[in-house]
């Protein structure tokens, strides 16, 4: 139980393990250059979890979502120098078997590649993982050196996935949004929460977000254009911060954190609100999550409490992707990103996302292309 720390985490470097000729039929060899750092993979530092996507192997290279240069390909619906994004593993060069979980990238030059982990990302199916089976040249790996360390007891998850890959259909069609609603967003300065709050007030609703820290509240309510946001570690009773900021109530409630939070939300919510459930950073380390009292009140206002994962939406990606490309051009939405360099960064940022200290979305920088 905890926080994960860089320590958990090692980096090793080792010469290569695969020569071409034991490489798969089909497979690709990318060079990785960003890497995407994401609330769920908390739970796949877990072995024993319900979840909706295995954990991590232990000892094994940690896999998450990047973007990554194809530097040599036995597949014919790729070529050497191709942009692509997907599943993969944290590394300088992966060995990919599964290339059809890829999507390339067509680079436009006012789009930075690494949006593509965040801003304009999508995951392929995820029921299963787009495993990385060791093909090593002389570079570096991240691996999870948890298990080894006798602390698997250290672990939990109290957090879904935060479907920000596909956030405009999560938001639309999960919180059915009026022009006038009152929308409230907590971890608004996140990667997750600050999209869902500039898409909000794009569609003429009222907005308001919570954020750990007066630099994040700044932030929220300066950048990204929200009408009101608040400090909820300066908050000492939620239900009451809430009240003052929605003294009519709450239309729909973007769940990012869980527990208190949502107790509070709860109890102020408006008649037929909407709560779309995204993640739960609060819970995800503790042993035993908090539970919830405040549920009567999904009868006695019938509102509508629904989870959700990005894949639920990819049948809309192409619209996601023309919208939000063509919002972020005209300058109608802004994105903001907290950048690592190097992979001997990775463990530091990774071990950062769950304490806090990121401002906007997460990003190891492992190469330029």
């Amino acid at each position: 139980m905890g926080i994960p720390k860089e320590t958990d985490m090692e980096i090793k470097v080792g010469g290569s393990s695969r020569t071409a000729k034991e490489r798969p039929k089909g497979a690709l060899l990318v060079k990785n250059l960003y890497l995407s750092c994401d609330p769920y993979m908390r739970g796949r530092m877990r072995q024993f979890h319900d979840s909706y996507i295995p954990p991590f192997v232990p000892g094994s290279v940690i896999e998450g979502f990047g973007v990554s240069r194809v530097v040599h390909s036995d597949n014919p619906n790729f070529k050497t120098g191709d942009i692509v994004t997907g599943m993969t593993g944290w590394e300088e060069y992966s060995l990919i078997q599964e290339p059809q979980r890829l999507r390339k990238i067509q680079q436009d030059d006012d789009i930075p590649l690494s949006y593509y982990v965040g801003l304009l990302g999508a995951l392929p199916e995820m029921g299963t993982s787009c495993c990385f089976n060791g093909w090593i040249g002389a570079h570096g790996l991240l691996t999870t050196d948890v298990y080894r360390q006798g602390r698997t007891h250290d672990l939990n998850l109290g957090t879904a996935y935060a479907g920000f890959y596909l956030l405009m259909p999560d938001f639309y069609e999960v919180c059915s949004p009026n022009k006038g609603d009152c929308v409230f967003v907590s971890a608004a300065s996140g990667a997750v929460g600050q999209l869902v709050g500039q898409l909000a007030k794009l569609h003429g609703c009222y907005v308001v977000g919570s954020a750990g820290t007066d630099q994040k509240v700044d932030l929220v309510k300066n950048k990204f254009g929200f009408d009101e946001a608040f400090n909820y570690k300066e908050e000492p009773d939620l239900d009451a911060a809430l009240k003052r900021y929605f003294p009519q109530g709450i239309d729909i409630y973007f769940d990012n954190v869980g527990g208190a939070m949502l107790d509070a939300a709860l109890g102020n919510m408006r008649v037929h609100g909407r709560i779309a459930i995204c993640g739960m950073v609060s819970e995800q380390n503790l042993f035993k999550p908090q539970g919830i009292h405040n549920l009567f009140h999904l009868i006695s206002k019938r509102v509508t409490m629904r989870g959700f994962l990005q894949s639920d939406y990819l049948h809309l990606l192409p619209r996601f992707l023309e919208d939000v490309i063509s919002y972020y051009k005209q300058g109608k939405i802004v994105y903001i990103e907290d950048m690592s360099r190097g992979l001997e960064s990775a463990p530091a940022a990774l071990a950062g996302l769950y304490s806090g200290k990121n401002v906007g979305k997460q990003v190891v920088c492992v190469a330029r292309d």
